[in-house]
């Protein structure tokens, strides 16, 4: 199993990521219990591998950005990957903004916040319905164009809009919901395979059902020794090579369970029986 990915072609991460989500407060608002916890959290993530951390700019908003700027910066051969196009009015609540002057807006405080001059990849969180499309990536392609991101993607998008957003510029990323439970992006994921584009599930780690007593997941747990949540990360990862699960947590504990999942084997016949499982 190749454990590295090439997004956008030229930018090599370490396919098992961490999504730097659940490092603010409670609704992604606000800052942490603890500011120190957090950084911990992401320097410990460093020191296990993780060469790709996934943020936006709503997380907070603002808060997560900052945290890995104080944690991580300058990051040598981390990527962070960052997103625009969410506004915050309160906890849980996700007002997208799509306007090409607020997209903008969005990269160039990015920049600022996570102290870089280029972004390596940019990810748009969200397409405004309000907004024409082909406005959005416009503008994404001028950003682009000017230096200031790397590589460009998207996220919760279909097919059509992947296609529509690859007249424009190069996705080198989608970042939909999947999981072991739900692959309604089933599609999407075998898009993004056939065409070399970095899929970026997010909430990977969902087990349902499954974990429960008698459950698939929980026999092979107990056949193995791995948690239910490394099981399933574990088949993400063997699920398709352009696969790129982004686990988040603000436990240290529960980031070395979630990273140890890139050292577990799925046999043939435990992957089978995962697949079959749930979908």
């Amino acid at each position: 199993m190749t454990s590295t990915f090439a997004l956008g072609g030229d930018l090599d991460v370490n396919r098992l990521g961490y999504g730097a989500m659940r490092i603010t407060g409670k609704g992604i608002w606000g800052e942490p219990a603890d500011r120190e916890v957090a950084k911990q959290v992401l320097r410990r993530a460093v020191e296990l591998g993780v060469d790709f951390i996934d943020t936006a700019d709503s997380y907070g908003p603002y808060v997560s950005e900052d945290l890995i700027r104080e944690a991580l910066h300058p990051y040598g051969d981390v990527v962070v990957a960052t997103k625009g196009g969410l506004t915050r009015t309160g906890p849980d609540v996700w007002p997208p903004v799509g306007r090409p002057e607020y997209l903008r807006q969005c990269v160039e405080m990015s920049l600022r916040r996570l102290g870089v001059e280029r972004i390596e990849l940019w990810q748009l969180h969200r397409i405004d319905p309000k907004v024409p499309r082909e406005e959005q990536f416009c503008v994404m392609k001028e950003l682009q164009d000017e230096g200031k991101v790397r590589h460009l993607g998207l996220s919760e998008v279909s097919i059509v809009e992947i296609q529509a957003a690859q007249q424009v510029f190069e996705v080198a990323s989608v970042q939909n919901l999947y999981n072991l439970v739900n692959r309604q992006s089933e599609e999407q994921l075998q898009y993004c395979a056939d065409n070399g584009i970095g899929f970026i599930p997010w909430f990977p780690v969902a087990a349902g059902d499954l974990a429960k007593p008698g459950g698939v997941l929980d026999v092979i747990s107990k056949e193995t020794g791995h948690t239910p949540a490394q099981l399933a990360l574990a088949w993400l990862l063997r699920r398709s090579p352009v696969v790129l699960p982004i686990p988040g947590t603000g436990s240290v504990q529960h980031l070395e369970e979630n990273c140890a999942a890139s050292q577990v084997e799925l046999t043939d016949e435990q992957y089978e029986a995962l697949s079959a499982a749930a979908g």
